[in-house]
């Protein structure tokens, strides 16, 4: 059985090459079954931060110190999504969610 990604998900996501494997906030909600691009869209997990405007701080237990990039918001085909780690808190979601607006 597949899990369906859905939006405050964090998975490992493959983003190519360069970006690496790494792992990713789910900000879009689910597709429908009958859709015919499968996108979900992600804010990758980075532990070389800057300090930038754009960076959310993380305090998830099983993510290492770092920041969600929101700079970096990107669309992939859902078959890029590797496994999934866990969900993000709620008040979390929300941090990122304001910083996103």
């Amino acid at each position: 059985m597949t899990t369906i990604p859905g939006r405050g998900d964090i998975w490992l996501v493959d983003l190519g090459m360069v970006a690496k494997i790494r792992p990713c906030l789910i900000v879009s909600i689910p597709a429908d079954d009958e859709e015919d691009r499968v996108l979900t869209t992600v804010v990758p997990h980075t532990t070389s931060t800057g300090n930038s405007r754009f960076e959310v701080p993380t305090k998830i237990r099983f993510l290492k110190t770092g920041a969600f990039d929101i700079q970096n918001i990107v669309s992939i085909p859902t078959v890029k999504l590797v496994r999934q780690l866990g969900k993000c808190p709620d008040d979390q979601m929300n941090f990122v969610g304001e910083k996103m607006r």
